[in-house]
């Protein structure tokens, strides 16, 4: 079975947490888009984790994980990650951790690259709110053409794979001098840098695209787990202000390394409200007072898994969730975070769009999306504790009328709603998996 999880709207929805569920009942997880600008927060008896390349799934010790063919890696994090959650006692080895071959590295200079360009853009008010970890320029340098895979790493003694290491080298330093006086980088200097990466990861590098079919066609259990969400596709998303590879469900087996495998089922995560990390229009913030916001913020722990830069938030928005949603194509909606509503007296919800007299319930990101203002309805609040609850029928009716208002927004069933930060402050409405 193949299933995809994948987040409705900005990313940051708890597709970690989801994902670690899942896996219980997994043989493999695999990450088939981004790098390590985004990250999972996942609570277990151990801990705190936060995974930015790891998929959440290396937590599960008889889980197979894959970085796959769709991602770009920063082999220096990669190594500071697995060192990180070894100290805390979770085991990673090429048994359990399989690097694509066709991956493609994210260069020294990537990171560079982008912190100096946003410190550019920022000059100007103009920049995009970047994460600074290099991942739209290794993106770039792969449609360029202009860059390494990990299998790469196997081949550094062949004389193709350092005749384009000098040319990509040489146009890369003509780049960073010129745009930015950078001094250059000399070949040695990175030959020794891709011999180091090759004697830490060779072992895990392999063909993990043939590796998955086989593991499909012996009737695995295969998670695909996805970065960010629907609103920072590169192609659907709210363009500029997305991340630069594919979010969306349909490009997971491809980005796996599987694609002639269909998918056959997608889980939607979603937060009970709304949040967004970086720049770019963001409509749920319009909807209420700063302070409101402030408070949600610091009730929900909003802050970027990965950078610790508060999250824009707001009430939970019908608008652009249905529009995620059908990107999505979801089959399974996960629904997150319910708990942190549990103070609010009323709890607000932004049911459509307005722009002087024209409303509107169709989210369409191509449109001036600053122009327009959520349209917001409220619900009574529960104000109780709902952490302790593990079946439908112990949330109190408030909070069973927010889940059934939000279904009904959606036109789609809520199978799993999570009331905590621990693995077990879960239950399930429906028929799950």
């Amino acid at each position: 079975m193949l299933t995809a999880v994948t987040g409705i709207n900005w990313g940051d929805e708890g597709k970690g947490r989801v994902i670690d569920l899942l896996a219980e009942q997994a043989d493999v997880v695999v990450r088939y888009q981004g790098g390590n600008n985004a990250g999972h927060t996942v609570v277990t008896e151990n801990g705190k984790f936060v995974l930015n390349l790891l998929p959440s799934g290396i937590l599960h010790p008889n889980v197979v994980c894959v970085l796959g063919d769709g991602m770009v890696v920063d082999l220096e994090h990669l190594a500071g990650e697995i060192r990180q959650i070894c100290e805390k006692g979770v085991n990673v080895t090429k048994e359990n951790l399989k690097l694509s071959k066709r991956a493609t590295i994210s260069m020294p200079w990537h990171r560079i690259q982008d912190e100096l360009e946003e410190d550019r853009l920022a000059k100007t008010g103009s920049a995009f709110g970047s994460t600074r970890r290099g991942i739209a320029y290794a993106y770039s340098d792969k449609y360029r053409k202009k860059t390494l895979r990990l299998g790469d790493l196997l081949h550094l003694d062949d004389p193709a794979v350092q005749n384009r290491l000098k040319t990509m080298l040489e146009a890369k330093n003509l780049e960073l001098g010129g745009c930015y006086h950078q001094e250059p980088m000399s070949f040695s200097a990175l030959l020794t840098w891709c011999e180091k990466q090759s004697e830490l990861f060779g072992d895990y590098i392999c063909d993990t695209g043939a590796w998955l079919d086989s593991a499909l066609s012996a009737g695995k259990k295969v998670v695909l787990e996805a970065q960010l969400g629907a609103m920072r596709d590169i192609d659907y998303g709210i363009f500029p202000y997305t991340s630069s590879s594919s979010t969306i469900s349909a490009y997971g087996p491809i980005g796996a390394g599987i694609p002639g495998r269909a998918l056959d089922h997608v889980v939607g995560v979603l937060k009970a409200y709304s949040t967004c990390v970086g720049a770019g229009p963001f409509a749920a913030e319009k909807a209420m007072p700063e302070e409101w916001l402030n408070e949600l913020r610091e009730a929900g722990g909003e802050f970027g898994a990965a950078t610790g830069r508060p999250r824009r938030v707001g009430p939970f928005d019908a608008v652009a969730s249905r529009y995620g949603l059908t990107c999505q194509n979801a089959d399974k909606i996960a629904l997150t975070k319910l708990d942190v509503l549990s103070s609010l007296k009323e709890i607000p919800l932004i049911v459509a769009y307005q722009k002087g007299s024209h409303r509107t319930v169709t989210f369409d990101p191509t449109e001036d999306l600053d122009q327009y203002t959520p349209v917001v309805e409220t619900l009574p609040g529960w104000q109780k504790d709902i952490s302790g609850c593990r079946t439908y029928a112990e949330l109190p009716d408030e909070a069973k009328e927010y889940i059934k208002t939000l279904e009904h927004l959606l036109n789609h069933e809520i199978q799993f709603i999570s009331v905590g930060a621990r693995r077990d402050q879960y239950l399930i409405k429906g028929e799950w998996f």
